[in-house]
């Protein structure tokens, strides 16, 4: 008679959707650990006021944002990736992303303002896009990925000339985030990212804009 297996089958998958669902939870909330140092510990702060504070406030909550939407995505590009390589890909990647969560974090609750109220509906959004993309396969799968770090990194360069410029703090850590972005998506590309189509290059654009204009005020 064989042997009767230890755990059922489908324990694997009752895991991983546990570990998914604690992932969301704290990235929701708020919980995220930076591995690498600040870029503004070193940077002294000033006393922002008034339209400046509201400005800096505003740029970094969305960039908060875009953080916990890239934690979504790349979580479920690598939960869904074709290969074990993607997955190590998109889970190193993802915890990079997780030192951007940390920072902007830290720099909302430094400017005194809070994160999105809609920070659910944001990852409940991205994680949808990237499993979606992620069943397109690996190569497709990584041109999305390329395609949102252009933008993300576009919008960064915006935040740059947009955010007061004594606003020193803020900038340092906007400026590695845009330098990281533009590694994850040379990183991509390297691996065989397959472009993606314009159409759906413009929604990108578009919905974008849409969580943009919202999570600068919300």
């Amino acid at each position: 008679m064989p042997a009767l297996p230890m755990f059922p089958p489908n324990l694997d998958r009752l895991d991983s959707f546990i570990s998914g669902i604690d992932k969301a939870l704290r990235v929701v909330a708020g919980v995220a650990v930076a591995t690498r140092p600040n870029p503004a510990a070193r940077v002294d702060d000033v006393n922002l006021e008034g339209a400046d504070l509201r400005r800096s406030a505003g740029l970094m909550r969305v960039n908060h944002v875009g953080e916990v939407c890239a934690q979504a995505l790349y979580d479920a590009q690598a939960r869904f990736a074709r290969t074990p390589a993607m997955r190590t890909q998109f889970e190193q990647a993802g915890r990079e992303e997780e030192d951007h969560l940390a920072w902007t974090a830290q720099r909302l609750a430094e400017l005194g303002s809070q994160p999105s109220v809609f920070n659910p509906l944001w990852y409940a959004g991205a994680f949808t896009l990237g499993t979606l993309a992620a069943h397109l396969g690996d190569a497709r799968s990584l041109g999305f990925v390329v395609e949102t770090e252009r933008q993300v990194e576009a919008h960064l360069d915006s935040h740059l000339a947009s955010l007061p410029v004594q606003d020193a703090r803020s900038r340092a850590i906007v400026t590695q985030m845009r330098d990281d972005e533009a590694a994850h998506g040379a990183a991509a590309q390297a691996l065989g990212a397959i472009e993606v189509p314009a159409p759906a290059r413009a929604a990108m654009t578009a919905m974008a804009k849409v969580m943009t204009s919202t999570a600068y005020y919300l």
